[in-house]
């Protein structure tokens, strides 16, 4: 018995915004084949130019690069690269592009070879050649964390002793004398192009990435500028260029304060808001039924989108059974992303493009498998179960989140109080909310988030004051630092709790790493012994939104 296959079309839908990816590439060295394609909107890649792929060899330099700090306009180019990221992926509009090098641009940030791009200029590339100023032949470089939802990608160059760019400081103004510099339209020759910031706070929503706000500004970039910095008159970084409506003259760069605290994360190796895609919003009508979601153009190897049998050519359509991209840009997409750890386990419905497919699985968790075709009618929420054994949590303000058991269905979103004081949120969640409060041998959990602490005291004084009470009707464990990467604290492990024999107990006091005066959270977690599995899925699951 065989299985019919569609080769459907997507008839264009009309484009409210034209913002194009700022990055350009070659053509394929294959036919692509001959099948329609999904259209990508609201943003387009516009036409792709030609970049150098010379094999990587020894480095010939004009002269010795010189490291330090640059600290005039004229030098800036010393411290900006092109790459070529050569690889396959799959475009929405031509079909499979094979051995191809997108060329982009990208700055450096450290004397040790650490350098900023764009996400979509790396992710699920084969290798990177970086071009930099006064050598013949590229070097090599290798990937160490990336930002899709961000559009932020740090590289680490080969080599030593590079000329670095720093960070502008201070407020970035309306009026402020900027220029983009980098390698458009996949020329080897470094450009310049002078404005000035129009706008200091821009939606930064496109097909691509979801950035909170950005800079617009009027100094020119074209396709290749990807990556690229745009700098002040002291050749100081104010933003990262990542798109242009080029019909209205528009450019746009990513905010120095958003950039850095993303980038500092991605240097040392860690991916924010990101499942290990090089993705868009697309949007239009197959055989008459509507169709939308994230196309994905690549997969980074050994990613949770790699892990799960996500491929390049699938349309992500939900995502914890929330559709996507309904709107053509990522914000629905990365909203879920950002409401959760990367190790968290998210449920999938992703739409296998080349036979219309449907396939259910898990971020870190189960993987894909078809489960029918697509009919047009899957785009329904799924609640808040992500799978059969686990439920998901928000306060009443949506603020705080955590996943637990899916036997803990007694649920309070309501406030933190301490001392008789409202000091934050919180979330209290069990099988039966009275016996946990009542019972020592009661499986249940306290969730509390606070930006008021200040007051009172740090995440030690805390865990002393909610301990106390466990002290008197489980034993002590002992006192042990936490560190997860998002949050740092120290929690308290009893057992016994209620007799011997009896329930276990964590009790953990934490901050965030890269905000710690923000908020202080505590969770108190009551299990039956050895429930460690328990205890694992709270901890990669709480999260803390802005207070």
């Amino acid at each position: 018995m065989s299985t019919k296959r569609f080769l459907p079309l997507l008839w264009i839908l009309p484009v409210f915004l034209v913002v194009s990816l700022a990055c350009s590439a070659t053509g394929s060295t294959t036919p692509p084949p001959a099948e329609p394609a999904v259209t990508q909107a609201p943003a387009q890649v516009l036409p792709e130019e030609p970049a150098a792929t010379e094999p990587i060899a020894a480095v010939e330099t004009a002269a010795p690069l010189q490291s330090g700090s640059i600290s005039s306009l004229s030098d800036v180019e010393k411290a900006v690269v092109r790459i070529v990221a050569e690889g396959s992926f799959v475009d929405p509009e031509v079909g499979w592009v094979v051995d191809v090098g997108a060329s982009g641009t990208g700055f450096i940030i450290d004397p040790s070879g650490i350098a900023v791009t764009n996400n979509h200029v790396v992710t699920g590339a084969a290798l990177l050649r970086v071009y930099i100023n006064g050598e013949d032949r590229p070097r090599n470089a290798k990937i160490l964390g990336v930002s899709e939802c961000s559009d932020l990608a740090v590289i680490d160059i080969d080599g030593d002793g590079f000329p670095y760019l720093d960070w502008h400081e201070g407020e970035i103004k309306v009026g402020l004398k900027v220029y983009a510099a980098g390698f458009p339209l996949g020329d080897p020759n470094f450009t310049l192009t002078d404005g000035i910031v129009s706008k200091s706070s821009a939606d930064g929503e496109t097909s691509w990435a979801s950035v909170d706000s950005v800079i617009e500004h009027s100094a020119k970039i074209n396709p290749g500028n990807s990556g690229g910095p745009l700098v002040d008159e002291d050749g100081k970084v104010v933003g990262v260029n990542y798109a242009v409506v080029s019909s209205t003259d528009q450019n746009f760069a990513i905010q120095t304060q958003d950039a850095v605290r993303v980038i500092n994360q991605l240097r040392v190796g860690t991916d924010v808001d990101s499942i290990g895609v090089n993705g868009g919003a697309v949007y239009g009508e197959v055989s008459g039924l509507p169709i939308y979601g994230v196309w994905v153009r690549s997969v980074a190897s050994g990613s949770p989108a790699d892990k799960a049998l996500i491929k390049p050519g699938d349309i992500i359509y939900e995502i914890e059974g929330k559709p996507v991209a309904q709107d053509g840009t990522m914000a629905d997409y990365c909203d879920v992303i950002r409401s959760r750890r990367s190790t968290a386990t998210m449920s999938l419905t992703v739409i296998r493009f080349n036979d219309l497919s449907l396939l259910e699985g898990q971020l870190n968790g189960r993987e894909l498998e078809v489960i029918g075709f697509f009919t047009g009618e899957e785009a329904t929420s799924t609640g808040s179960t992500p799978s059969g054994d686990v439920l998901e949590y928000y306060d009443d303000t949506s603020t705080i989140y955590v996943q637990v058991p899916g036997d803990w269905t007694d649920y309070d979103g309501g406030q933190w109080i301490y001392d008789g004081e409202v000091i934050g949120v919180a979330i209290s969640v069990a099988p039966n909310l009275n016996d946990y409060w009542d019972y020592w041998d009661a499986s249940g959990l306290f969730f509390g988030a606070s930006d008021t602490f200040a007051r009172y005291g740090g995440y030690v004084q805390f865990l002393d004051y909610y301990t106390s009470d466990y002290r008197s009707g489980c034993t002590l464990g002992g006192r042990n630092d936490y560190n997860d990467g998002l949050y740092k604290g120290k929690y308290d492990f009893y057992y016994n709790c209620g007799g011997p024999g009896g329930y276990d107990a964590y009790v953990l006091s934490a901050v965030d790493i890269q905000a710690p005066t923000s908020s202080i959270i505590i969770l108190l977690i009551q299990v039956p012994k050895g429930d460690e599995d328990t205890i694992i899925l709270i901890w990669d699951s709480f999260l803390v939104g802005e207070m």
